[in-house]
């Protein structure tokens, strides 16, 4: 279970639950890693055990189970013959027709993305064994991944690394949309992004089309496959509800480098892993989390965007490792736009504002100083401190980049080129 968003250091039990701060009127609600893990005996494999089916309310019944009565309107009126009430039935049906048939065209397109991309898209099962002692639990962790090319043209399945963490290779099975099962050979991890990836050789699995999560904008359709509830290869449909989801405490599990978006569409445990879609039928994300106060889906689920997954998983393809950048400041996290009015800078949107420069830090060697209040990091807008942290540690080591600070009420440029965090 993850606890929430939240800046403090709280630490809570495993099965307690905090509000995330940017949902303020979100009561006793969680967010969740997406996928599923079953408690077993020693070395046994779980059996996934679905939900129990709906209660459906009659129609014709209200809550407390009273018969109610529900008048329908007729097309009768006084005076109308039989032959205009047909005529009248048939008119409106025909413009109930053209109308269905814009929502049927999307519906269309719908099923053949979904079609198109399947085959792309792995079911994850993932045998984990933990504990000491004499006090051992083993448990399969069920997710989902999707087929990329990475590094030297290789096939790789990119996934959550909180789905695969703890099991070997040989622990690790993976299932096709037609039903074939096999191993990776090489698993790599990035625990500061929760980015995995996993080699294998099947060349007739043919990898996804990647987007670019930059172009998708809030309000856009987009699409989710993956196991939710370990039921493999489930499509769920929705729109992005928000950018920039940051500062999410997974639990647990920390996660240094954050730049979530924010689905409506259906995820639940067992999506973390899989691809969000956008209508093209390309990847725009990577589904990994969701709020809840239920365990399952309540319209809250966050992806990472897809260039920021695929940059981890070219590093981590290629070297082993990703190389975070080191800008080497200490930045107030409090510090917000009225902040920012209140100093007189009035004029800009958003920034983040430096507490501390590290001696012999990258910072310094650009003549960063204390009070500077950084707006542009490599061409981008500086939304916060925690998009600056993501921005930074995300840009090439060695290139240099180019910044924008505002001091003293002036407007300076500068170039840094980062080392690797240290």
């Amino acid at each position: 279970m993850i606890a929430p968003t939240s800046r403090s250091s709280s630490v809570l039990p495993i099965d307690a639950f905090m509000v995330p701060s940017f949902i303020p009127k979100l009561a006793r609600r969680s967010l969740l890693l997406c996928s599923v893990t079953a408690l077993l005996p020693c070395q046994a494999f779980a059996q996934t055990t679905l939900p129990q089916a709906p209660t459906y309310l009659n129609q014709d019944q209200n809550h407390d189970n009273q018969s109610v009565s529900v008048r329908r309107m007729s097309l009768d009126s006084p005076g109308m013959s039989s032959v205009s009430v047909d005529a009248q039935r048939e008119r409106l049906f025909n413009e109930l027709a053209e109308e269905f048939s814009t929502f049927d065209r999307l519906g269309h397109l719908v099923r053949r993305v979904s079609q198109l991309v399947k085959p792309s898209v792995i079911h994850i099962e993932a045998h984990k064994t933990e504990g000491s002692g004499g006090s051992r639990q083993s448990y399969d962790e069920a997710g989902s991944g999707v087929i990329i090319t990475a590094g030297k043209g290789e096939s790789w399945v990119l996934t959550n690394r909180h789905v695969i963490n703890g099991a070997a290779p040989k622990e690790i099975r993976l299932r096709a949309a037609d039903g074939r099962e096999f191993y990776p050979d090489r698993v790599v991890s990035d625990a500061s992004t929760d980015v995995a990836i996993m080699r294998i050789d099947m060349p007739d699995l043919p990898p996804a089309r990647i987007g670019n999560s930059e172009s998708i904008e809030i309000g856009d359709f987009v699409i989710a496959i993956g196991s939710p509830f370990g039921l493999s290869h489930s499509v769920t449909f929705g729109i992005l509800s928000a950018k920039g989801r940051r500062d999410l405490s997974l639990g647990t599990q920390k996660i240094d480098l954050q730049d979530f978006f924010q689905t409506d569409a259906a995820i639940n445990p067992g999506n973390s892993g899989g691809p969000l879609l956008n209508l093209r039928g390309e990847v725009v994300g990577l589904n990994t989390a969701i709020a809840s106060s239920s365990g399952g889906s309540e319209g809250i689920g966050f992806a990472i965007p897809i260039n920021m997954a695929l940059n981890v998983a070219e590093q981590l393809a290629t070297t082993g490792r990703l190389q975070r950048g080191y800008l080497g400041v200490t930045l107030d996290p409090d510090f917000t736009t009225a902040d920012l009015i209140a100093s007189g800078y009035d004029f800009l949107q958003s920034g983040a504002l430096v507490k501390n420069v590290r001696s012999g830090s990258p910072a310094e060697q650009a003549h960063l100083q204390r009070g500077d209040i950084i707006v542009e990091f490599g061409g981008r807008a500086v939304e916060s401190d925690d998009h600056l942290v993501a921005q930074v540690g995300l840009t090439q080591v060695g290139k240099s980049t180019p910044m924008i600070i505002y001091r003293e009420g002036k407007r300076y440029r500068t170039e840094v080129s980062l080392t690797d965090m240290p």
